[in-house]
């Protein structure tokens, strides 16, 4: 194993996980004219490598291979090499996984791929180990074997590459077949759920489990749209164990990326800023339909790890944290049971550790992860005569003891650039976490990071760009880019009622339609119009790990819709319904956050424009009466007596006013219109 002294061009990159490999010995190129190029120039095949700065098996198979001097010989001798950062450069990634997965039947990162130099794979695989084992074809076996068959016979990898292209759009072309979206839908995603649903831990499937909070969020929707109590308890279940499990971090707080078995124990240790934001939104809002303050306190205890951990001088989000500290998975977040009572001392290390599972024999290759799995907080409290609030006091103190000793650990490292996607998200979590909890700090930092992303991540001409890092935005911007960041902008503007939140959502969701919307077939493509155009144009529709940009844009055509009185924006959610409803109706349950919006289209709806002056007590009075409870298909408006500007954005609310000079609420339901109401008693009546 060795690096080279002399870095190679990834040097020159603002990439994280790109930097990481600068110094290999390997001749990389970064995604470029200049990689296509040199191997048509010198008739060589590409090797392609996609990952991210926080993959453990991306680390496995850079110190393994990347930095191998016998591995680097050969793709120097035989291949173009590319590195591409999937986050940066997910068009890339997105096509050549899923050609992957059309190939192997699985996918995942690394991604390693061969093709010819004018893009075209002809071989597909995932994380190779430098020689063989398991079952595994070694990396330089591959290499010697492709690399030779080149040299004698091209034209025979170049029609493989072809069959394998036209494979891959026929398999889109399946994929996109239309149909109609319904009620029957909706229903069969729940019974989808019901049947993979794990009755004794929580969670769908069988092992890794994905927290995939967007199916929690529908599961919410659902349960109130049709009394589905059943659907309530899965959603709650999961929730709760979520929580106990080790996935959760108990001593620093914050959710790993998903855990390796049924029970949520074992985490793989990597923490992505976007589950984060999408469990901080799936907490919030099973505290608004249940009250529980579990679900406030895990909340908010996402923030405290997000703003502590992953928030930038700037206010904006940091991307991720990896699994692995001094070249071991997990070592920064396990404990031994000495090392606990090195720091608590006997008394309280005894409690502790009884209370969070850690022993002597470990439960994770001999160390121990905290949990709260087998534990039941009541009798526990009980137990050690203390009250609910009481122990949850001395967990406190005992929990931020061992926080300080860990912060002397060697961190795992931080992947610091800034996604315009994900900070979406995390914007629309923090500002629907500050309506809920009536919190203005959550506000306040979502206003903060919007504010970033508006004056560093937009070009001159409005055009959203994807990534910034070190004083550079680069990568024109992707429909999640759009999507997403709209997503924040109306949350803020839910929160704030500040109108250029509105308008810039209403700007930057016109500007996604022109780049993105699909004018022959429907829907939204991956990547713009005035994008680097691939291989192939992609339209993701499945809800996996995260939403899918056209599931959410669906979300956003409806909500500002009904904000604005715009129905031709519903229109174009009408039009993905259709367009995608072949394929959702085969698989609803892989497309809950499409579902969601469909719900919000389908189901009974409120409007609310709010009339008087903000600072008024009857009106602040109202909007927190508005704001109570679980309302995910109610928008509000606030057409505040000081500030005009609403009525020019808004036109239908022009002739709203105070009712004999009292702030007055009007509330529209399934397009009928009730009378306005000046009182809190008649407008919680409507409410409810």
């Amino acid at each position: 194993m060795t690096t080279s002294s002399k870095p190679n061009r990834l040097a020159k990159e603002k990439s994280p996980y790109l930097l990481q490999h600068a110094h290999n010995p390997v001749n990389w190129f970064p995604w470029s004219d200049e990689a296509f190029e040199t191997a048509k120039r010198n008739n060589k095949p590409i090797f392609l490598s996609v990952g991210y700065s926080t993959c453990h098996w991306c680390h496995v198979m850079g110190r393994e291979s990347f930095e191998d001097e016998e591995v680097a010989e050969v793709l120097n001798r035989h291949y173009v090499s590319i590195k591409v950062d999937r986050e940066e450069r997910p068009d890339v990634d997105h096509i050549y996984m899923s050609i992957c997965q059309t190939m192997t039947g699985h996918g995942g990162w690394p991604l390693t791929i061969l093709m010819t130099p004018d893009q075209k794979p002809f071989f597909a695989g995932t994380y190779l180990p430098k020689e063989q084992k398991f079952g595994r074809v070694g990396l330089l076996e591959l290499l010697d074997k492709v690399g030779t068959r080149w040299k004698e016979q091209p034209e025979e990898l170049v029609e493989l590459s072809e069959q394998v292209l036209t494979e891959h759009e026929r398999q889109d072309l399946l994929a996109g077949y239309r149909g109609e979206l319904d009620e029957q839908s909706l229903n069969k995603a729940f019974h989808e759920y019901s049947h993979t649903f794990d009755k004794e831990y929580g969670g769908f499937g069988e092992a890794p489990k994905f927290p995939s909070p967007h199916n929690l969020s529908f599961l919410l929707r659902y349960a109130q749209h049709t009394g589905n109590q059943e659907a309530l308890e899965m959603a709650e279940k999961t929730l709760d164990a979520m929580s106990r499990g080790g996935i959760y971090d108990h001593i620093g707080m914050g959710f790993s990326r998903y855990s390796v078995d049924e029970k949520w124990l074992v985490p793989h240790f990597e923490k992505m800023l976007y589950d984060n934001a999408l469990l901080a939104i799936a907490y919030t809002e099973a505290w608004q339909v249940t009250g529980k303050e579990l679900y406030r306190r895990i909340t908010e205890q996402i923030f405290t790890y997000i703003t502590r951990d992953m928030t930038d001088a700037g206010g904006a989000f940091y991307s991720a944290e990896d699994a692995d500290s001094e070249g071991e998975e997990g070592r920064f977040y396990v404990w031994d049971d000495s090392e606990v009572r090195a720091v608590l001392g006997d008394k309280d290390a005894a409690f502790f550790n009884d209370l969070y599972g850690i022993t002597p024999y470990g439960n994770f290759e001999g160390h121990n992860i905290p949990n709260l799995i087998d534990i039941n907080l009541e009798a526990y409290g009980i137990k050690h005569d203390l009250t609910e609030q009481e122990l949850e006091q001395r967990v406190s103190e005992l929990r931020a003891k061992l926080f300080a000793a860990r912060e002397q650990r060697v961190h795992p490292h931080k992947d610091d650039k800034i996604l315009t996607s994900w900070n979406g998200l995390m914007i629309a979590a923090l500002a629907k976490a500050g309506q809920a909890f009536g919190d203005t700090r959550y506000t306040e930092q979502a206003r903060k990071a919007e504010t970033f992303l508006w004056n560093h991540l937009r070009q001159e001409n409005g055009r959203l760009l994807a990534r910034y890092r070190d004083g550079e935005a680069a990568y024109p911007g992707y429909v999640d880019d759009y999507a997403f960041y709209v997503w924040g902008l109306i949350e803020l503007y839910q929160a704030t009622f500040d109108i250029e939140y509105l308008q810039r959502a209403l700007t930057l969701n016109q500007n996604m339609i022109d780049l993105f919307w699909d004018k022959e077939r429907d829907g939204l493509f991956f990547y713009g119009s005035d994008s680097e155009q691939l291989i192939a144009k992609p339209k993701e529709i499945y809800d996996g790990a995260i939403p899918s940009g056209n599931s959410i844009a669906a979300y956003n055509f409806v909500r500002l819709a009904r904000l604005t009185g715009e129905s031709q924006l519903e229109n174009y959610a009408a039009k993905q319904f259709k367009a995608f409803g072949g394929m959702v109706a085969h698989y609803p349950s892989g497309h809950s956050a499409l579902l969601s919006a469909l719900l919000y289209a389908t189901g009974t709806t409120k409007e609310i424009v709010i009339v008087g002056h903000r600072d008024d007590l009857q009106t602040v009075q109202f909007i927190q009466a508005v704001r109570a409870g679980f309302r995910p298909n109610t928008v509000v408006i606030l057409k505040d007596e000081g500030q005009s500007e609403i009525a020019e954005t808004v036109s239908y609310i022009r002739d709203y006013d105070l009712v004999e000079g009292k702030p007055a609420v009007y509330v529209c339901e399934h397009f009928t219109c009730q009378a306005p109401v000046t009182r809190l008693e008649d407008l919680k009546v409507l409410l409810d």
